[in-house]
């Protein structure tokens, strides 16, 4: 690991970070973009490590927040200097700022050259290199990642919308309601850490979810679930609005690694990718994406590119529609029915929506429930319509009463 993150630092400290030997003290100039171009990855990570390690020396800091961010940025203010300690080893930061080199008379969002100067004894020149400098690019990552917003990006023409959308859905795994034995299935913590684990054993490290169950019962609301654990990006594909194949595999390689990629209620669409596997007419066709097509997509060689890492989902309301392949494992690894509303899954709306653990209301419910197919969407706009628990339980009551009454059974008193 060491090794691997020297030769990172490395690769980001070509020409633009300078050794200055004065005396016993070594100072290494990391300047902010490369060959005057290129952003340098080492001063964007050391931007963020510093700002998340103000020292109480700083006299002055630059706090912004972008459109699409969720927290605010801390930075250094020009020429001010900070000090660092690292294995015991004391190291000094100094944010140098002065006008650019070559001004033009048009725009220039560059208005002055920035730099990070550090200081330290010359004895110590191995340990910041080799191992200082990498562990910044490794927490600056870390910081990065935690500070994310989850994006959604949809598609425009034949290619992802280069400006995606910030998803700023609550859902989580604690609020979601969801069995727990299922929520445990999903495994997720497993699959975003196992990316050895699928090297060593020849995979593709990505898996595959099909997510069944009729309209309402939260296969929306189990996908934002996912993307806020993971803080994976979301990339809706329409496959409608797929050319060809060879479009399909485009998008595949335009997409980040660490990301979800959803295709929704694919059943709607399965009559026509199966009518087009079949015709071998040469006339032309809006829409020529095709079951193989798809399936090479989703578990070829095309599947292996990038860093990977990521997650499949594809929903239907009827899986007995889907052929056999689309379902096999190593396409669709994991398979979740979301059901009508179950008592567990009462419960958990309950406490969303009232902030109630348990009523007396709630044992009669429960039997009602047993008895009548509803789903967490009916259930949750019934005890959204007051905010007083009693009233709402009683409106879920009347209304699981009527509907077992709608489809000819009886209801307890």
């Amino acid at each position: 690991m060491a090794i691997l993150l020297r030769k990172i630092t490395k690769n980001f400290m070509p020409s633009e970070v300078h050794g200055c030997f004065s005396s016993s003290q070594l100072t290494i100039i990391i300047e902010e973009f490369q060959a005057g171009v290129a952003l340098n990855k080492l001063f964007e990570a050391a931007d963020i490590y510093l700002g998340a390690n103000m020292a109480g020396s700083i006299q002055k800091v630059k706090v912004l927040k972008g459109r699409k961010e969720k927290k605010m940025e801390v930075t250094m203010d020009r020429n001010e200097e900070m000090t660092d300690v690292f294995e015991n080893i004391q190291v000094k930061w100094t944010l140098v700022c002065k006008e650019a080199k070559n001004p033009n008379g048009n725009l220039d969002l560059q208005s002055e050259e920035r730099s990070y100067e550090l200081s330290f004894s010359k004895e110590h020149k191995g340990l910041v290199l080799n191992f200082y400098l990498p562990y910044i690019l490794e927490i600056s990552k870390a910081i990065e990642e935690g500070n994310k917003a989850v994006k959604l990006h949809t598609m425009m023409s034949r290619s992802w919308q280069a400006d995606a959308i910030n998803i700023d859905h609550p859902m989580t795994f604690q609020t979601l309601a969801m069995d727990s034995e299922l929520r445990k299935a999903l495994d997720l913590d497993n699959f975003i850490n196992g990316k050895d684990y699928y090297r060593r054993i020849g995979k593709a490290w990505k898996r595959g979810y099909l997510v069944c169950g009729p309209p309402g019962t939260g296969k929306s609301s189990l996908i934002a679930a996912m993307a806020n654990h993971l803080k994976y990006d979301i990339y809706d594909l329409d496959l409608k609005a797929i050319y060809n194949n060879s479009d399909l595999k485009l998008l595949l390689l335009a997409m980040s690694s660490r990301s979800i990629l959803v295709m929704e209620d694919i059943d709607c669409m399965f009559n026509i990718l199966q009518s087009q596997e079949e015709d071998y007419s040469w006339a032309p066709r809006k829409n020529q994406v095709t079951l193989s097509g798809l399936l090479n997509f989703i578990d070829g060689v095309w599947s292996f590119c990038g860093d990977q890492g990521r997650i499949v989902i594809v929903t239907a309301n009827h899986r007995d529609k889907l052929d056999p392949a689309l379902q096999r494992p190593g396409c669709m690894d994991m398979h979740i029915h979301k059901s009508y509303c179950t008592i567990s899954a009462f419960k958990q709306l309950a406490f969303n929506c009232l902030g109630v653990r348990h009523r007396p209301l709630f044992q009669q419910i429960e039997g009602l429930i047993s008895k009548v197919e509803v789903t967490p969407a009916e259930a949750s706009g019934e005890l959204m319509k007051s905010k007083d628990p009693g009233t709402s339980l009683r409106g879920l009551i009347n209304f699981l009463c009527n509907k077992i009454k709608e489809d000819g059974g009886e209801a307890a008193e």
